[in-house]
C-alpha cells in the first residue's frame, strides 16, 4: 500500500486509486474521474464483498438536502453497512460542508463515507480536516496520466485486474493508439479481454485495432524514432487516409525531435533540466530514452530532413507523402541514410 505525504498538512494515508482499501472517510480528488470511478467502485466491491447486505447511497453534495448525510448514516433496524458516495463536493453547499465537517468528529459505524472532489478550492477547509486526520479517513489522488509510462502501467493494470497476460509491446501498442483518451484505452482493454483468448499480443491487437484506432502524429514520430521504419510507414498512410495533415505531422517530428537536440550530451537531473529547457522532467525521461543510440550526426541529418519536409509539405513540393515517407525513412535510420 503506497502511502505518501503531500504537505506538512497532511497527516493521513494517500493511496493509488488501484490500492485503495474501505476506511472510514475516503476523500478522492483529482481530474481524472476515471480513475476516480475506478477507485470508488474498488470500494464498492471490497465492502460488498465483505457484506453482500451493503447498504449503497449518494448524496450530490452540489444539491444537498440539511440533514440528508446523518439520516443516511444513522444505523437501520438490521444495522447493516452502509456505503455513503458524495459527488460535486468542488460543487458543496453550506450546510453540506457544515455538517460533513460536524460529522467528522464521530464518524458513524460500519459506514464507509466516499467523498468526489474534482478540484478547485470549494470545500478547502473540509478537505484540510480530513488531511489533518480528522475522520480516521484516506485520500486517493486521481491526478490526470499524462506521462506514456503511466498510461503504460494503467493499461498493465487492466490486463492485471481480468487475470489476462500481455505482452509489453501490446500493451505499448495500445497506448500509443489510444494515447489521447484514457477512457477509450480502457474500454480496448476490456475489449480484448472480452473477445480474446490466451496471451494478448502485438498481433492480436493490430488485428482488432489496425483499421480503427486513433492514429496520432506523436504515435508515427515515436515509431520512427524507435527505428521501427516499417512500422512507422504503415502508420503514417492509415493516418493520412484517416484524414490526418502533413503539416501538423511534421510539426509533431520536429517537437520530439527538438527536445532530444536541446539534451543531447546534457548532464544533470530529470528536475534540473527541466527546469533549465522548459520541459517536465516525463519529457526530459523521455528525450533521453529516444536518444539512445543516435549520434550528433544523425541527429544533425534529422533535423536537416525534417526541414526539407517542412518546407515541402507547406506548399514547396509536389509530393508531400514523399517527403514525410522520406523524413520517417532518415530519422527512423537514426541520420545513418
Amino acid at each position: 500500500m503506497a502511502v505518501r505525504s503531500a504537505g506538512p498538512k497532511t497527516a493521513i494515508p494517500q493511496l493509488s486509486w488501484h490500492s485503495v482499501t474501505p476506511a472510514p472517510v475516503i476523500l478522492v480528488t483529482g481530474p481524472e474521474s476515471l480513475l476516480a470511478e475506478r477507485a470508488i467502485r474498488t470500494v464498492r466491491e471490497q465492502l460488498r464483498e465483505a457484506d453482500p447486505a451493503l447498504e449503497v447511497s449518494d448524496i450530490d453534495a452540489g444539491q444537498y438536502a440539511p440533514g440528508e448525510l446523518l439520516t443516511l448514516a444513522s444505523p437501520s433496524l438490521f444495522a447493516e453497512p452502509r456505503l455513503i458516495r458524495v459527488s460535486q463536493v468542488e460543487k458543496a453547499t453550506d450546510a453540506f460542508l457544515e455538517e460533513t465537517l460536524a460529522y467528522l468528529a464521530s464518524p458513524a459505524d460500519d459506514t464507509v463515507l466516499v467523498l468526489r472532489h474534482g478540484g478547485g478550492v470549494r470545500g478547502k477547509k473540509l478537505l484540510d480536516a480530513i488531511r489533518a486526520g480528522s475522520g480516521g479517513g484516506v485520500e486517493v489522488v486521481c491526478a490526470e496520466l499524462k506521462r506514456e509510462g503511466d498510461k503504460i502501467d494503467f493499461a498493465a493494470a487492466e490486463f492485471r485486474a481480468a487475470k489476462r497476460k500481455a505482452t509489453p509491446g501490446a500493451v505499448r501498442a495500445l497506448v500509443s493508439a489510444f494515447t489521447d483518451d484514457l477512457a477509450e484505452l480502457a474500454a480496448a482493454c476490456r475489449q480484448l479481454v472480452s473477445d480474446t483468448e490466451g496471451e494478448i499480443t502485438e498481433q492480436v491487437v493490430d488485428r482488432y485495432y489496425a483499421g480503427r484506432a486513433e492514429v496520432t502524429a506523436f504515435a508515427v514520430a515515436d515509431a520512427a524514432i524507435a527505428g521501427h521504419t516499417g512500422d512507422a510507414l504503415g502508420l503514417l498512410r492509415h493516418a493520412l487516409a484517416s484524414g490526418s495533415d502533413p503539416v501538423p505531422m511534421v510539426a509533431a517530428f520536429a517537437m520530439k525531435v527538438r527536445t532530444m537536440a536541446k539534451l543531447a550530451g546534457a548532464r544533470g537531473s530529470s528536475n534540473d533540466l527541466a527546469r533549465q529547457f522548459g520541459l517536465q522532467s516525463w519529457q526530459v525521461d523521455r528525450a533521453r530514452r529516444d536518444l539512445q543510440g543516435w549520434t550528433d550526426e544523425g541527429l544533425a541529418r534529422a533535423i536537416e530532413s525534417l526541414a526539407a519536409a517542412d518546407a515541402q509539405v507547406k506548399g514547396g513540393g509536389r509530393d508531400p507523402v514523399y517527403s514525410l515517407e522520406r523524413m520517417i525513412t532518415v530519422i527512423a535510420s537514426r541520420g545513418t541514410v
